[in-house]
């Protein structure tokens, strides 16, 4: 996938604004139109349509007009890729960590220094 880091930052970027995650935490319940979505907001209905055109330009959320009324639901292909990224980071962490652990676990009393004598006396 040739456009997967360009693809990837856009989803962040889209994501790291809280009225984006709102609009995409609201969607994951179900499809809305876009007045619904702008209801509950503090804002003007061109405003939201902007969030939503930075949602739809990365992939995560897609709408559809039928008549008068744009009806918008998430794509879960764009949530998919986050995650993945996300948990491939968390594995590598959780193995870095698990390694740390092994290696302290294996290291006798003597061998920490003397700030550990200290803490395990105290």
């Amino acid at each position: 996938m040739p456009n997967y880091e360009g693809s990837l930052d856009a989803v962040f970027h889209a994501l790291a604004d809280r009225t984006r995650r709102e609009l995409v935490e609201r969607l994951i319940r179900g499809p809305l139109s876009v007045s619904q979505l702008a209801r509950p907001l503090e804002m003007s209905l061109p405003a939201v349509m902007q969030h939503l055109q930075v949602l739809e330009a990365c992939g995560l959320v897609r709408s559809e007009k039928t008549g008068r009324v744009r009806t918008c639901h998430i794509e879960p292909d764009g949530l998919r890729m986050a995650e993945e990224w996300t948990g491939r980071q968390r594995t590598e962490w959780e193995h870095r960590l698990d390694r740390l652990g092994d290696r302290l676990s294996e290291q006798e009393p003597a061998e920490r220094g003397p700030a550990a004598e200290q803490g395990s006396t105290s």
